[in-house]
């Protein structure tokens, strides 16, 4: 629960004096669970999100742009009907709760004035998006609620709104000192701070009862009895008093380029991580919740993308232990082929009919006593000496071409699994629903097609490749999957273009265009640091990242797209960073 009440009545704050009186023009659902609600107003356009997800509930500005569907759902249509054209009222949190009604004054069809309103209620997995008429009736709802999925409330057509059941607990903002002293004098036992801030207070979450709980006592983990009732109510106005006043502090906790925590208020409990504190609370909610996002879309819309890959990969790991396994044995040959010379040589002292014999192994000599070692021969006693030397020979012969066909066919395997690896790194840095298509394409073309049932690949693909600019100016493009890759690499790339590439890793083809130029240093490493953030290395530290001429990066022959060899060339460790890249980021 990070997007509390308080979190919400801080977004409430930003939205209501940014935008009220601002006009819909457009109304977008990228996602299932998602609406976006373009607005302009004298501060000019804004966009309005707001997520009923499951995962990440929230509503605030954005600036993230999201590839829409080419067919609205229903519910966007109905938006679009009725909030297109109208103004932004009001905007009001209901009651302490995570749910927020949001105010419009628009004409109905006969051109009257009306009102309309859109409760969005972020609840986690009861989250919803609910339409309601000038009457507050339901007029339709993201999620349906019928009897058979709740008995204390439903949510249907025609019915009226009414807000969901009320917790047991009390509302922080109507506390005052002798009721917060009375449940700490009823605590009967000794718990935990945080814990008897969230048990006994609406809509506060674990990250801010725990700054509560380190303000009282110095200690997430400080209890009731550690600390002085005195300094739990200073620490519990503290946090209580910025919702009151509207005076917040947005602030994210990062563990490098990795947002692990956000509230409305300072958090400083945390220890070893970066602190930072941002002006608007919708910026950092874009920061935090960009690449969550991202990997909620792709697991979604790319289930059947995730299960051929795995399943290839599991297949592939079998498949090449096996072969292995096999290659080990086939090591016997050269046992088989002493014991076949060991025979023909002594031919003379074997007998048909003999089940073993014992030879002397002139190769096996001990020095220190001056002996020679024994092999004993299991024989064939159907055979001849003669032919029970052939067995052998033909036991060689076929260990040693069994070893060539498994080291080809391990080589093939191994080089499959690099390109499913590939495609998997592919599949991490997809942004929106055309890389998926793109990523299915290559897939289909790569034979995967009968594992992807009934799968049509599509005539008109877009190369919507990655660009970049250096510091000194210099294009970088970078590919999203391994089609873009070899076109980047083999069709933009001059001859004289630098192309990097992470070393021995599944990563982007990166090509640095630099137009007959030499580029200075400081470009070559914002290039590799390209290479290194979109590979699967990304957010580690000293990225190995090689780097050549494209004239030296040829195409196996016969191998899946974007896998390439290259002999001649440099390597560069650098260690990327998220803030950097994105600044360097052109679309």
């Amino acid at each position: 629960m990070a997007f509390d009440a308080g979190m919400l009545s801080c977004m409430t704050h930003e939205i209501l004096s940014l935008s009220r009186g601002a006009r819909v023009e457009k109304v977008y659902q990228p996602d299932r669970d998602e609406i976006h609600i373009q607005i302009r107003s004298l501060q000019g356009g804004k966009r309005i999100l707001i997520n009923a997800g499951s995962n990440n509930p929230r509503i605030g500005f954005t600036e993230i742009p999201k590839e829409n569907p080419q067919n609205p759902p229903m519910f966007c249509v109905l938006l679009r009907k009725h909030l297109q054209g109208a103004r932004l009222a009001n905007i009001e949190q209901l009651g302490f709760e995570r749910a927020i009604i949001l105010s419009f004054d628009t004409r109905d069809e006969m051109g009257f004035d009306t009102k309309c309103y859109l409760v969005a209620e972020l609840m986690g997995k009861y989250s919803n998006l609910i339409f309601l008429d000038a009457e507050k009736r339901i007029v339709s709802a993201l999620k349906t609620v019928d009897f058979t999925t709740s008995s204390l409330r439903q949510v249907l057509p025609g019915m009226l709104y009414e807000l969901p059941p009320k917790q047991d607990k009390n509302d922080p903002l109507q506390c005052d000192r002798e009721q917060l002293f009375a449940l700490y004098d009823d605590a009967s036992a000794d718990p935990r701070v945080d814990k008897f801030i969230i048990s006994n207070f609406l809509g506060i979450s674990s990250a801010v009862a725990r700054e509560i709980a380190y303000r009282a006592g110095g200690d997430i983990e400080c209890t009731l009895r550690n600390c002085t009732f005195e300094s739990i109510w200073t620490a519990f106005c503290e946090i209580i008093d910025q919702i009151k006043n509207n005076e917040y502090t947005p602030t994210a906790i990062y563990d490098g380029d990795r947002a692990v925590e956000y509230a409305f208020c300072r958090l400083t409990y945390y220890s070893g991580l970066e602190v930072r504190e941002f002006e608007s609370p919708s910026k950092m909610l874009d920061e935090y919740f960009e690449g969550r996002d991202r990997e909620v879309r792709v697991k979604q819309k790319a289930t059947d993308i995730l299960k051929i890959l795995t399943n290839s990969e599991s297949r592939l790991l079998k498949k090449m232990d096996k072969q292995r396994a096999e290659l080990e044995d086939c090591k016997q040959g050269e046992k088989y082929k002493k014991h076949g010379d060991l025979i023909t040589s002594n031919i003379y002292a074997i007998e048909r009919g003999m089940k073993r014999v014992e030879l002397i192994d002139y190769e096996d000599y001990n020095e220190e006593d001056g002996t020679f070692g024994k092999a004993v021969i299991e024989l064939d006693t159907r055979l001849s000496p003669s032919a029970n030397a052939q067995r052998m020979y033909k036991r060689y012969n076929k260990c040693k071409n069994a070893e060539r066909e498994l080291a080809i066919q391990l080589e093939k395997a191994e080089r499959e699994l690099e390109y499913i690896y590939s495609v998997f790194d592919a599949l991490a840095h997809a942004e929106n629903a055309s890389d998926l298509v793109e990523i299915r394409d290559e897939l289909y073309t790569s034979g995967y097609a009968s594992k992807m049932k009934s799968y049509r690949p599509q005539k008109h693909k877009s190369t919507a490749y990655m660009k970049f600019k250096t510091t000194d100016g210099y294009t970088v493009l970078c590919g999203k999957n391994n089609i873009q890759n070899e076109n980047i690499t083999f069709n933009l790339a001059h001859k004289s273009d630098y192309w990097f590439h992470v070393k021995n890793k599944a990563g982007s083809h990166v090509v640095m265009l630099c137009n007959g130029e030499e580029p200075d240093a400081v470009n070559f490493t914002e290039a590799a640091e390209i290479a290194a953030y979109y590979s699967s290395l990304q957010g580690g530290v000293s990225v190995p990242v090689d780097y050549t001429f494209a004239r030296n990066v040829k195409k196996i022959q016969g191998a899946n797209p974007g896998l390439v060899i290259y002999h001649t060339n440099w390597t560069a460790y650098v260690t990327p960073s998220a803030e950097k890249i994105a600044k360097l980021r052109e679309n």
